[in-house]
């Protein structure tokens, strides 16, 4: 059965003669016919009383009537969504944000895409990295903005970098370190610890504290940066966190060195797949973008 056969045999249902049937539908009668007697003979009877001056339903084809309206109603609305879909009048995007990443930069990336591309409709999560990068292959997002600690590619994915930043010791203003200008990695031992959950580099900066034989003691666990932050500046601990989301009266970000530790932030797509048109205007406008200014800029003009 195809919908051209369902859009004539309403026309028909309608009009009652086949003449203003094949009118209505712009093609002749003759081919109407044709293609109201195929979807018969696949029905197993007549739909029509074909009497010389009077057209009408037969019973088989009053039964099925209200269902082929509902199949040639569900065939519109589908080609309908497909064409917003496609020309992006109304298209939904699924990202996902690492959720240590500082919110301002992603909401003016956000508004970005709502200005310029007003049928993109964002649906945004927030999670871990691997776990974004899991869902990401799963299907479940199209793109995904993290990062990751490896320096090993990841044959999987496509990654464009957005913007790096360094990792600093966010400490309280009267910590004994809070005056530096930075801090050495070593300078971090037997220090109490404010462990936060979704850090990307958990594991990763373990070995080499290990390495320079650096013991810090973890007191509290935290899943969220405000309350690690909050935590930080009450003097309960020092966070190991990125130098912009260390933004909290009472706290001092103090860079990290011998060795430092940096973080580059992607926009993760599958490789190899297929995607949106909504996907490439996030990705436009996300290249577009002035990342944290300056470093932003020298990170684009490498690439």
């Amino acid at each position: 059965m195809e919908i051209s056969q369902v859009r004539y045999f309403l026309a028909v249902a309608k009009e009652l003669n086949f003449t203003r049937a094949a009118e209505e539908c712009n093609v002749t009668q003759p081919a109407l016919s044709r293609a109201i007697k195929l979807l018969e003979d696949e029905f197993g009877g007549a739909l029509f009383h074909r009497e010389r001056r009077f057209t009408h339903l037969t019973e088989l084809g009053r039964m099925v009537e209200t269902y082929l309206e509902g199949v040639f109603e569900n065939s519109r609305q589908a080609k309908q969504i497909a064409e917003q879909y496609v020309h992006m009048k109304k298209t939904p995007l699924r990202v996902g944000i690492m959720s240590t990443i500082a919110p301002d930069e992603i909401i003016e990336l956000i508004s970005s895409v709502r200005a310029h591309h007003p049928g993109v409709e964002l649906h945004l999560c927030d999670a871990d990295a691997p776990s974004l990068r899991r869902r990401l292959l799963e299907g479940d997002l199209e793109a995904a903005i993290y990062a990751l600690p490896s320096n090993v590619p990841d044959q999987e994915v496509h990654s464009l970098p957005l913007f790096r930043e360094q990792m600093v010791m966010a400490v309280h203003l009267t910590h004994r370190l809070a005056n530096q200008r930075s801090v050495r990695v070593k300078d971090m031992s037997n220090e109490s610890y404010i462990h936060r959950n979704n850090c990307e580099f958990a594991g990763y900066a373990d070995a080499i504290l290990s390495e320079q034989g650096v013991t810090v003691s973890p007191v509290y666990w935290s899943d969220r940066d405000d309350w690690t932050l909050a935590m930080i500046a009450a003097g309960l601990g020092f966070g190991f966190m990125p130098e912009h989301t260390a933004k909290h009266p009472g706290v001092v970000a103090l860079p990290i060195t011998d060795p430092e530790f940096w973080r580059e932030v992607n926009l993760v797509t599958v490789r190899g797949r297929r995607h949106s048109p909504a996907v490439g205007a996030l990705v436009r406008e996300a290249t577009q973008k002035r990342w944290f200014g300056e470093r932003a800029k020298a990170l684009s003009a490498a690439e």
